[in-house]
């Protein structure tokens, strides 16, 4: 029955009540719905046909907002009822309905009712919040263990769920039905369960979302150890350290708390000590931690210590008790040393000692920031130090103690990201470009003045506490070794390993001319051979593999082989320019007659000499030497000009008949 023949039969019966009319009509519009879930195929093939055939909307793909409002209230009620069905068929509400026929298996009604609306409103036929309030609806209707089954069907939609067009009609009605069902779960035994919901929300809500910031750093106080005041009757335990371990729990819980007062933080510090002399006094064997299998016992995971002092000696034994132990020591000590909010703000360190005995003379103790903190009541070096004990017992607790701290350590480096981003007021991370603003005339905006000339060196240089000690480090300024340095490039040389050219080394100018300069210092052999083969005859051959280092390995006598050749050039220019100077056609009578006057001179001084010897003179040891260096000189000149001739003839492959015909005459 069509629904405009029952308005026709209703309107002929006066008597009819207009809620009865009501009800008739939701009745027909399941009943059409209930169809349409046991329709095969995939929902796009039937789902908007369905809509079209209940609402007869006034537009024929999207529905305006009281025909929402209708569809809303039919798909509610409808929901109610096969969850009713499931409960009273004593079948889990997920795979109510569900059919196996030849080995295959259908889908239950609930999960196929999801599945249209899902994809109703992904495509915007119908309102986007309207699948997040029948998800709401559903997990209120169920037990805790039909909830999860609910929740893993969540997870399986997630990706269609945290679409942009559904994210901003359902986020907060996806985040009050998780909430529900955390207060709902207990902490201590739905541990698994409570991890996946917030999973969930990690994923589902985008990084930057402030909701799930914890922006004031508030603590869960509430979370409190309980254990015994008095010591029990007939058990030999040492109560007093029992009381002490225990303690240290109230601090774990409320770190701020110790920034309050220095009492506080020399109690901790005093409890401390006893609890780490005992772990350091009792260390664990190799074996007693491959006993306590740790794979094994997080199947079995309990959130809450098991306080009671009878296993006190048991739980000493055990290395996760103890890791847990000192993984809290490190995270209170690392929100000790975390900076404050106003950290350009500190005080000086004459002001900190006034105002320190100030509140120590009024006997009055103020609040102070962590940082605050870390310069008066708790000194630096003592969390240093107690810091590096934790850490070399963590190293110590097997199994693999090194692996565990490094991870530790990790955790908490990357804490420090998510520290300062909170500090910032959790900026979001996703940048929108910049627009190109055209500056008007007279209108010059005032650029903000940094210390260090931008916003991120000035955050930089805060960030670390011994930055002039580092500037003034030798370590800091040192010049590679050559062979450290080219390195690279003869790994690039290298076939074997395959780099492609784009990506070699000698592309960089910057990396080329670090290593020229480098060379120039260390390497004056390797530097000369930038002439010959460019850069990367520059690398030193002993980083070069054997078939590379041939190529650009001088043979022993290239060096005397070219140093010839350039004198034997520089000879035979020398030569040339000599017969253009002074050609034989040229010469004059009075060129020859000088020429004879000083052969004439040179014979009468000769002559002169040798008189004076064959009279029984003996040359002075000046006249000697005179001579003799004449004598050599003339020997050495007459012999290199000859040696010069000779190799300029057998380089050009000729030989000199000038040269020839004067020597003989």
């Amino acid at each position: 029955m069509s629904n405009a023949l029952l308005s026709l039969c209703l309107s002929a019966i006066p008597s009819v009540d207009s809620r009865l009319e009501h009800s008739l009509l939701s009745t027909i519009n399941m009943e059409v719905f209930k169809r349409a879930i046991l329709q095969p195929g995939p929902p796009q093939a039937f789902a908007l046909q369905t809509v079209q055939e209940v609402i007869k909307p006034q537009k024929q793909t999207k529905l305006a907002q009281d025909e929402n409002q209708l569809l809303e209230n039919i798909l509610r009620t409808l929901l109610q009822e096969l969850v009713s069905s499931a409960v009273q068929s004593g079948e889990q509400i997920m795979q109510y309905g569900q059919l196996i026929d030849d080995g295959e298996t259908s889908q239950g009604h609930i999960p196929r009712l999801l599945d249209i609306v899902l994809y109703l409103c992904e495509r915007e036929h119908v309102e986007g919040g309207m699948i997040f309030q029948l998800l709401e609806d559903l997990t209120e209707m169920s037990t805790m263990r039909n909830c999860k089954d609910i929740f893993g069907y969540i997870e399986s939609k997630q990706d269609i769920l945290g679409k942009q067009e559904l994210f901003a009609r359902g986020k907060l009605v996806m985040l009050r039905t998780c909430n529900q069902l955390l207060r709902r779960l207990s902490k201590a035994n739905d541990v698994v369960f409570c991890g996946r919901i917030l999973m969930f929300l990690a994923h589902f809500f985008p990084l930057s979302e402030r909701s799930a910031v914890n922006i004031k750093g508030v603590f869960n106080t509430s979370n409190e150890t309980k254990y015994e005041k008095d010591p029990p009757d007939g058990i030999s335990i040492d109560f007093n350290f029992y009381k002490t371990f225990w303690s240290l729990q109230e601090h774990f819980c409320n770190p701020a708390s110790l920034t309050l007062a220095s009492a506080k933080w020399q109690k901790f510090t005093s409890s401390l000590m006893i609890v780490l002399n005992t772990f350091e006094a009792q260390p664990l064997s190799d074996e007693e931690g491959d006993a306590n299998n740790l794979e094994e016992e997080s199947a079995n995971f309990s959130i809450k210590y098991l306080t009671s002092s009878k296993l006190m000696g048991l739980e000493l034994k055990d290395p996760s008790f103890r890791r847990h132990v000192l993984v809290q020591c490190l995270i209170l000590f690392d929100y000790l040393k975390a900076p404050g909010k106003n950290e350009k703000d500190l005080p000086s360190e004459s002001m900190e000692k006034k105002f320190y005995r100030l509140c120590t003379s009024t006997s009055c103790f103020l609040y102070y920031s962590p940082v605050y903190t870390s310069e008066l009541y708790i000194k630096k070096e003592e969390i240093k130090s107690c810091e590096e004990r934790v850490k070399k017992l963590l190293e110590m607790t097997p199994p693999k103690g090194k692996d565990f701290l490094r991870k530790i350590d990790h955790v908490l480096e990357r804490e420090k990201n998510w520290v300062w981003w909170k500090r910032d007021g959790c900026p979001p991370f996703e940048k929108q470009p910049l627009e190109k603003k055209t500056v008007q005339d007279g209108s010059k905006k005032r650029r903000q003045k940094w210390r260090l000339g931008n916003r991120e060196l000035s955050q930089l240089w805060k960030w670390a506490d011994q930055n002039p000690n580092a500037l003034t480090d030798p370590q800091r300024v040192r010049t590679p070794h050559i062979m450290e340095y080219w390195k690279p490039l003869a790994e690039d040389m290298d076939a074997s390993a395959g780099i492609e050219a784009e990506y070699h080394h000698k592309n960089s100018r910057v990396y080329c001319w670090k290593g020229l300069r480098f060379s120039a210092r260390q390497d004056l052999d390797g530097f000369s051979r930038f002439t010959d083969h460019g850069i990367e005859g520059v690398v030193p051959l002993e980083l070069l593999p054997p078939d590379v280092r041939s190529k650009y390995q001088a043979k022993p006598n290239d060096k005397s082989k070219r140093a010839k050749k350039d004198e034997s050039k520089g000879a035979a220019a020398q030569s040339e320019e000599n017969q253009i100077a002074t050609p034989a056609s040229e010469v004059d009578g009075e060129g020859i007659r000088a020429d004879l006057e000083a052969s004439a001179a040179q014979m009468d001084v000769d002559a002169t000499a040798t008189g004076n010897i064959s009279q029984g003179g003996t040359p002075t040891p000046d006249e000697h030497q005179k001579q003799s260096s004449d004598t050599d000189n003339g020997q050495e000149a007459g012999q290199l000009e000859a040696d010069a001739e000779v190799e300029a003839g057998m380089i050009d492959g000729e030989t000199d008949a000038e040269v020839d015909l004067d020597a003989v005459g």
